[in-house]
């Protein structure tokens, strides 16, 4: 006779790939860009070893 074993226990599941943000309170933004200037977006962000997300906040707070 099987005896029975505990259940590992589950983790709470998060959305895949999605970190909290780094230094306080964000609010997401959604637009539509064209894909080249996506593409070169992710680029630079890769060569700068941050996020497109950061690489755009900065570019948005030059151009204000």
């Amino acid at each position: 006779m099987r005896t029975a074993r505990p259940m590992a226990e589950k983790k709470k599941a998060g959305r895949p790939g999605w970190k909290p943000p780094a230094g306080g309170p964000r609010k997401q933004f959604l637009t539509s860009l064209d894909a080249d200037i996506i593409k070169r977006i992710k680029s630079a962000a890769a060569l700068r070893d941050t996020t497109a997300s950061l690489v755009m906040e900065q570019a948005a707070a030059e151009w204000l």
